[in-house]
């Protein structure tokens, strides 16, 4: 049996442990960006934050629950997991081979596409996070 002052480092220990969720976790800000490529309307900038290795969905979903103007939906794909389906209530489409397209800016301002979705990109702090409506 371990005693209470034993058992208080053992928990200290297993909070501090790297990739151990913590009950406060530190917020990183990310900006969030949405663009329609497609009627080339006009760009809506949003301001969220991330806990630290966190996911790009976990950021989306905070923003969602903070900001009464941004809204997204997604559906969960059995291969390749959360697929975004609509932005601010425009959804891509398969008629109108219309989706949306996750780009990142990171602060040396080199966009690329990140090779997984919103469902396992971690963004850095200050990442600018481009939501594109796009054509295909």
């Amino acid at each position: 049996m371990m005693t209470p002052a034993l058992l208080s480092v053992a928990l200290l220990l297993l909070l501090l442990l790297p990739g151990v969720p913590s009950a406060d976790p530190t917020l990183y800000p990310i900006r969030v960006v949405v663009e329609n490529s497609v009627n080339n309307s006009p760009n809506k900038t949003y301001s969220t934050s991330v806990v630290y290795r966190g996911i790009l969905l976990g950021g989306l979903t905070r923003l969602q629950k903070s900001n009464k103007g941004f809204r997204f939906t997604y559906t969960q794909d059995p291969n390749y997991g959360p697929f975004l389906q609509s932005v601010n209530g425009l959804a891509g489409s398969q008629q109108k081979r219309t989706y949306w397209e996750l780009l990142v800016k990171p602060a040396n301002n080199q966009t690329f596409r990140p090779d997984v979705g919103i469902g396992c990109y971690i963004p850095n702090p200050n990442d600018l996070i481009i939501l594109n409506y796009a054509k295909y």
